[in-house]
């Protein structure tokens, strides 16, 4: 006799026949489904747990870079202030030295002034020529010694004429330059004789010649400064007292010097600091390398001469805020030269001769202005600007 299987109901299980196929198919089924849910659910409270955690690190990433240029503007407003104050300190120190020593104020703002704010760049090209190793160290030193005439000629004078402009609309001062304007042609005139001994060098590579011409410039800014030191010493500004000794009136020799000492001081720093702020928030905010290679990093060395200008020109003190820029233009144009002759074989690139003459452009359409008109016209003055954007498009397009 055959056994029946067990069947549903039964103590054996399942039941027989199509009721326990089917059966056993919901049965399947349904665990199957379970199954499903239990991995698919997972899986869900999985995404949702990344997506909670991106989103997390997505708001405190943002958060962060709003901190960091938060900090970096804090940066800059700090590296203002130090430049601000190191500028007032200078200045003051510095008007005050040519005061004590009975000097032209055409005198105070182009060798006192201009030299005391471009001895340490200059120290740049002396280190990188004469104790640096490697053909790197030639062109660091030549780099340093022809970008200061420049961005000085094709960059600050420009921004002073607009400074001037934007003054004028305040209602701070006169739309014109009040200047000795002979002193400047003389300025301008030593410059442009410097710097094309220079160029007329670079085509001649005669190392006796070379340190013929070294020897020269030299002499020309000793005579520069036998001119400038015997000039006319009437129209002189008001001064205020001596920041270091304001109860004094004729402030010591060593009160005057220590000023003018942390004055520089503060000059230096403020330029450094506004530099390294900005390179930390241009890579913050993936700003282009050749955008602070062009705009940025000369900042460096030319915030001091700027500041110091700006701030006479705002004092309404233009034969010293002028006298500022265009003495440091004889200086780098004359020493700094004198050492890149001797030190190397003065071989220039194409893009190094382009600089200096735009530079001598810049200078010529400058002396133009005066020959012919007698003056300064500050819109005129201000499109020597267009040659240093110019160069820029140039380098871009390279």
């Amino acid at each position: 006799m055959k056994k029946r299987r067990p069947s549903i109901g039964t103590a054996g299980g399942l039941r027989s026949g199509p009721e326990g196929r089917c059966a056993r198919s919901w049965t399947t089924r349904g665990s199957r489904t379970a199954r499903a849910k239990q991995k698919y659910g997972a899986t869900s409270d999985g995404r949702d747990a990344t997506r909670e955690i991106y989103h997390l690190s997505f708001i405190i990433s943002h958060a962060e870079a709003s901190v960091t240029v938060l900090l970096y503007v804090l940066l800059f407003l700090v590296s203002v202030a130090v430049t601000l104050g190191g500028c007032a300190l200078f200045t003051n120190g510095i008007e005050w030295l040519g005061k004590r020593l009975k000097v032209p104020e055409g005198a105070i703002g182009s060798i006192f002034a201009a030299v005391g704010t471009t001895l340490p760049e200059t120290s740049i090209p002396v280190i990188a020529i004469f104790f640096g190793t490697g053909q790197e160290r030639t062109e660091v030193g030549l780099g340093a010694i022809l970008g200061a005439p420049f961005m000085l000629s094709t960059l600050v004078l420009p921004i002073l004429a607009g400074l001037l402009v934007l003054y004028a609309g305040l209602g701070k001062r006169q739309p014109q330059f009040k200047l000795h304007y002979g002193e400047v042609r003389t300025d301008l005139l030593f410059f442009l004789m410097a710097y094309g001994i220079a160029v007329g060098c670079a085509f001649v590579p005669s190392r006796l010649l070379h340190y013929v011409a070294a020897g020269f410039l030299v002499t020309l800014y000793l005579l520069y400064m036998k001119i400038k030191f015997s000039g006319d010493q009437e129209g002189g500004e008001a001064l205020g007292p001596l920041f270091f000794a304001r109860r004094s009136a004729v402030p010591s020799y060593g009160a005057i010097a220590a000023q003018a000492a942390v004055g520089m001081a503060g000059l230096i720093g403020g330029a450094h600091l506004f530099v390294t702020a900005a390179k930390a928030m241009a890579a913050t905010l993936d700003v282009s390398p050749l955008l602070l290679a062009l705009l940025i990093a000369p900042l460096a060395t030319e915030l001091p001469e700027m500041s110091n200008s700006f701030l006479w020109l705002y004092q309404k003190k233009d034969t010293l805020a002028v006298g500022n820029v265009t003495g440091a233009m004889v200086f780098q144009g004359t020493f700094p030269v004198s050492l890149g002759l001797i030190g190397t074989d003065w071989s220039l690139a194409s893009s190094a001769l382009i600089t200096m003459g735009l530079a001598m452009v810049a200078v010529g359409m400058s002396l133009v202005q005066l020959f012919w008109g007698g003056r300064w016209r500050p819109w005129l003055l201000g499109s020597g600007a267009l040659l240093y954007l110019g160069f820029m498009v140039f380098l871009y397009g390279r």
